[in-house]
């Protein structure tokens, strides 16, 4: 497994190039961003942030003491706003009350015991801890999603139901633990799964169209 993921990576990183992701000025946007992002469209997290720094709000002191309902209406491009207005606060809850609002004091902690830190806290799924341990604490784990899962099934690599632990072992097991390679293999799958392996998926234009099956069984 380890070669085919491998030439997995050189070829959408020779398609597509550095992604540069997560698009964001501060770890504590990366961390707002990864919250709003679930369920939509990263467009849409793109206009809630700029509300949110348009409201000069993007630290966690100002954020927590926003009243709920004036940050539904500033998140509200994210879509379910009021339970992810929600989220946002039981997270700035917990980083007040465990940490007085610093970020390098959550950060200090090892990656197991901060992800179990994380997923503790109403809202953090597991996309959305690991997200924030590899974008924001620079962390080196392996964030899959709905992209990752249908990428590889279609390629034939795994079979069954998506399982986030199950999917993310097949990289964290057969990949160098690095932070750089890490960040970069996800967001080219991101980029890849957006634009060309879509539920309706683009083959025609598809870099990995003479590796994949899927074409022969179902274009």
């Amino acid at each position: 497994m380890h070669k085919k993921l491998m030439t997995l990576y050189d070829r959408l990183y020779a398609a597509y190039g550095p992604q540069n992701w997560w698009p964001a000025d501060t770890p504590f946007e990366v961390i707002i961003g990864a919250i709003l992002v679930q369920a939509t469209a990263w467009g849409n997290v793109v206009k809630a942030i700029n509300n949110l720094k348009a409201a000069n709000l993007l630290t966690p002191k100002r954020l927590g003491k926003v009243p709920q309902a004036q940050l539904e209406t500033l998140i509200r491009p994210s879509g379910y706003y009021r339970v992810k207005a929600k989220k946002v606060q039981a997270f700035l809850e917990h980083l007040r009350k465990s940490h007085n609002n610093r970020l390098d004091s959550l950060f200090e902690n090892d990656l197991p015991n901060l992800r179990k830190e994380l997923l503790s806290i109403y809202g953090v799924g597991e996309e959305t801890a690991d997200s924030i341990l590899l974008y924001a604490a620079k962390k080196p784990i392996f964030v899959v999603d709905a992209y990752t899962h249908r990428l590889l099934t279609r390629l034939g690599w795994m079979a069954g139901k998506y399982h986030y632990a199950r999917l993310q072992s097949i990289f964290m097991s057969s990949l160098p633990h690095d932070l750089h390679f890490f960040n970069e293999y996800h967001a080219l799958i991101v980029r890849h799964g957006s634009k060309t392996c879509r539920k309706t998926p683009r083959c025609q234009t598809c870099v990995l169209l003479k590796q994949c099956p899927y074409p022969v069984h179902h274009v």
